[in-house]
């Protein structure tokens, strides 16, 4: 376990109740607005939290009748936001399947040395049909080809960021000479599929290179956070099923001769938070009201492998019910593991279902009181589950500031985490040597 606990944030807009932006308070045009994303980042700072989080998807939301989804390009949005802060990381989203990757680790490599070291990239292989025809294909590629190129394509990236040597700057303005070529080099890949030469025209950011993330829980993520995350964003209803992930993300660093102690944990955790515990619940029900049902139904029978219209709200699910994924189904094995292990200890309607994932996909909710929640957290944490957690408000717009202000001095207090940033970069924050430079202490670059 790790010695601290680390906590970021997801900025998802309204929240994790997609429909709360019909709740007082919140306006419909806060996906969009740039105020919005900053004022939020500048609540995470003033809770000393590790990173803000920004999922992103390459193909408008089949939900868009109800809820709005992040319109911004994250990368873009989070260079706004981020500025004027000065310790939060940054983690946006970007999915390996219809990028390139020089213009990806040129766009990524930007934002780390624009946020001077704070910045990280998610990684994501897309699977929606939608996104596939916004890119000129028929249909997705199947699963493990998905994952075929994103291990390549990481390969690449990391490739490209790790370039330029720590010293290839010389700037000596004596003699005019600025930098060193022979410092510097590309990758001169051509592999399946990709061929790149290189280098990026970039030099190394304050922490080394940006962070690398991965969310995926099938066979392919796995292996691909086993290879090169630094932080694996994973779903978990159950403490056993949380455990059990983290050992085997673990074991797979260290199959790759990587140090399993570099590789964290980071848990989803929606939360409702009130100064009581009547006041969440009431927050919780005025939150569960926003979600379209009918919808929602749907979305839950694909997510769990049934036909669109096989469930009623009512109909009371049991683990041996779900059907067993087909190969190549486009459906989250995170979300599967996890609802089958809530499933195994309890069954439940598929209306129960719908209200504890928040409409959504899958994470643990969390309703009560700052205390009640840091009990939670504190537990999750001291039994090896997890390094931490990607905190989701229910409804971001008060929740955030409510988890911050409620939450965090509890878990201050118990001596769980900071109380100030010690640290300039993600990686420090994170307790994470700078990468390709193990030896050091932050690495300062100055251009210019």
């Amino acid at each position: 376990m790790s010695s601290s606990l680390h906590l970021n944030i997801s900025l998802l807009t309204p929240g994790h109740f997609r429909g709360s932006w019909r709740v007082a308070g919140n306006s419909p045009g806060d996906f969009v607005d740039p105020a919005h994303f900053r004022r939020l980042i500048r609540i995470a700072e003033r809770g000393h939290l590790d990173a803000v989080f920004v999922g992103d998807s390459p193909a408008l939301s089949g939900d868009i009748a109800h809820a709005p989804q992040l319109g911004l390009d994250p990368v873009v949005m989070l260079a706004d936001a981020a500025a004027g802060t000065e310790h939060i990381g940054v983690i946006a989203t970007g999915s390996s399947t219809y990028n390139d990757p020089y213009n990806l680790a040129r766009r990524y490599l930007s934002l780390d040395h624009l946020t001077r070291g704070r910045a990280g990239w998610n990684v994501v292989t897309t699977q929606l049909p939608s996104a596939s025809a916004n890119f000129g294909y028929a249909e997705p590629p199947e699963k493990t080809e998905r994952y075929r190129r994103a291990d390549e394509f990481v390969e690449v990236v990391t490739a490209l960021w790790n370039g330029w040597d720590t010293d290839a700057v010389v700037g000596d303005a004596a003699s005019g000479r600025f930098a060193d070529p022979g410092r510097i080099r590309g990758p001169r890949h051509h592999g399946e599929w990709f061929s790149v030469e290189g280098p990026l025209p970039l030099p190394r950011s304050p922490q080394g290179r940006p962070l690398l993330v991965q969310a995926g829980a099938s066979e392919g993520g796995l292996a691909l956070a086993g290879k090169y995350a630094d932080l694996v964003f994973s779903a978990a209803q159950t403490v056993d099923v949380a455990r059990t992930l983290r050992e085997d993300i673990r074991a797979r660093a260290a199959a790759h001769g990587r140090d399993p102690d570099r590789v964290k944990i980071s848990t989803g955790l929606i939360t409702v938070v009130g100064g009581t515990e009547e006041e969440a619940r009431r927050r919780e029900v005025e939150l569960r009201e926003t979600i379209p049902l009918e919808p929602a139904l749907r979305q839950l029978a694909a997510q769990l492998g049934f036909d669109e219209n096989a469930l009623e709200l009512d109909t009371v699910l049991r683990a041996g019910d779900l059907p067993q994924p087909a190969s190549g189904a486009p459906r989250s094995a995170g979300f599967s593991a996890s609802t089958h292990a809530l499933l195994a200890e309890k069954p439940h309607t598929a209306r129960e279902l719908i209200h504890r994932f928040a409409g959504g996909a899958g994470h643990q909710l969390a309703v009560g009181t700052g205390e009640q929640i840091a009990d939670r957290i504190e537990a999750w944490f001291r039994s090896g589950a997890t390094d931490g957690f990607t905190i989701m408000p229910g409804e971001v717009g008060s929740g955030l500031e409510a988890f911050v202000e409620q939450v965090v001095p509890h878990l201050v207090a118990r001596g769980l985490f900071r109380d100030e940033y010690t640290h300039r970069t993600l990686r420090g924050n994170l307790g994470l040597e700078l990468a390709g430079t193990e030896d050091h202490a932050d690495l300062d670059i100055t251009v210019g």
